[in-house]
């Protein structure tokens, strides 16, 4: 079960396996799990994973929200075949650049109409402005397949979005490209010591292309090299004869191409969906909602191998002790799951964020409080117990405000937490000495 394989964490001289999981939205609750060995890919591992929650839950009509690899053709089309629906991201080798800009050309040119997205908090503070997420549009795809030696034909929707956010951050970093690329060519011209001196055209050009090739702006950027001679008269001396020497130097500039530049820019943030659900069941603005949603699996994940659960590292050598522990690790994840849900519900229905989880800050409130931060605040709580002279006397601390309001968010009475006191009066259990 451990093998080499691609590493997340970035260590690829570690043996690893891997753990597919499905998760209900929107608690993000752990339904069904698989334990593969590390070097399996992910494409095939999405429809044994759909099966069982089809066979766990035994219901139809659900939609399975996934990555870009859930979008390989077999699986969309197990999906659509099985009366279920599908919503993801299509890779790049299903839609190639020259499509995609096609699909950007009546965006361009103003004549395909946007649909924009709105945060789902817009409007929840008197007076707010509404936050646009993404805009897009979409058009409709017939699809069909061979699968099991039978035709499967569908209906999918292709949903062309631009994320707003993405595409800033992709023009921040491609500015930054272009500066540095920019300032990296000049730099060639400099003359120290150690430092290499161009003495031929090809090999100026060469060296800023390079350069160009690392930041990822080959196609932005112009190159233009001009070549200066200097025409040196050296004396006679000794034998030798007078001379005329021509040096020549050359000086390469780098210039950004506006035009690639803006069609670059126009691309950045666009991604292609796909989904068989109709438009009336999931428009175009709550697909968009609720892939964004998604981060909550790579939370399940970041729970389990960080520190709340800390699965890694992981020292078991025993495949089926692997496997268990993980399982013990999954039901608690559950709880982890339950518990922020059911507190972050109720806060939503009473309307009053939450104070006192900020160490050193008392007043800041939270809507969206995580179950560590909550569970923090119950450290320090002691049960001391005196037994003098065949006298017992026990002392239980006292919950606080918050403590107290936490297990009323939960639907729990703090009796479960006095009831300590009953169960230390008790005699404890000891070991009795061969």
């Amino acid at each position: 079960m451990f093998q080499f394989g691609y590493s997340k964490d970035h260590r690829p001289d570690l043996p690893q396996l891997k753990v597919n999981l499905s998760l209900l939205d929107p608690l993000g609750l752990p339904l069904t799990s698989t334990v593969v060995s590390g070097h399996c890919a992910d494409d095939p591992l999405y429809v044994p994973e759909i099966k069982r929650v089809q066979a766990s839950l035994a219901r139809h009509g659900l939609t399975y929200i996934g990555d870009a690899k859930m979008a390989a053709l077999a699986t969309r089309s197990y999906v659509a075949s099985s009366g279920d629906y599908y919503l993801c991201p299509l890779p790049a080798r299903q839609v190639s650049a020259a499509e995609l800009a096609q699909l950007l050309a009546p965006v361009g040119n103003q004549t395909q109409p946007l649909t924009v997205i709105f945060s789902p908090l817009a409007g929840a503070e008197p007076g707010g402005q509404p936050e646009p997420l993404a805009e897009g549009y979409e058009y409709p795809v017939a699809m069909e397949i061979s699968l099991g030696g039978r035709p499967v034909r569908w209906q999918e929707r292709r949903l062309v979005v631009k994320s707003l956010a993405l595409a800033a951050a992709q023009q921040r970093t491609l500015e930054l490209q272009l500066a540095a690329a920019q300032a990296e060519i000049a730099a060639l011209h400099q003359r120290r010591q150690g430092k290499k001196v161009f003495t031929q055209e090809a090999d100026l050009r060469t060296a800023a292309e390079q350069i160009l090739t690392k930041h990822q702006v080959r196609d932005l950027v112009r190159l233009t090299c001009q070549t200066y001679e200097q025409v040196r008269s050296l004396r006679r001396y000794g034998a030798r004869p007078p001379q005329v020497k021509v040096e020549r130097t050359y000086q390469i500039t780098a210039q950004v191409d506006e035009a690639a530049l803006t069609h670059r820019i126009h691309t950045l943030g666009w991604r292609i969906y796909a989904t068989n659900q109709p438009t009336a069941h999931l428009t175009l603005a709550q697909a968009v909602l609720a892939y964004r949603e998604e981060y909550r699996a790579e939370r399940g994940f970041a729970r389990l191998k960080g520190k709340p659960l800390a699965l890694t590292p992981l020292y078991l050598s025993s495949e089926r002790r692997v496997i268990g522990l993980l399982r013990l690790l999954l039901i608690a994840l559950r709880l982890l799951c339950l518990f922020e849900f059911t507190v972050r519900r109720q806060l939503q229905r009473e309307g009053s964020p939450l104070a006192g989880l900020y160490p050193g800050n008392p007043k800041r409130t939270t809507a969206h409080p995580t179950t560590e931060m909550m569970l923090r605040t119950f450290e320090g709580l002691t049960l001391t117990t005196i037994n003098q002279a065949g006298q017992v006397m026990t002392h239980l601390t006292p919950l606080s405000a918050l403590q107290l309001r936490i297990l009323h968010l939960l639907g729990l009475s703090p009796d479960i937490y006095l009831r300590l006191l009953q169960h230390s009066a008790k005699p404890s259990l000891k070991m009795s000495e061969p």
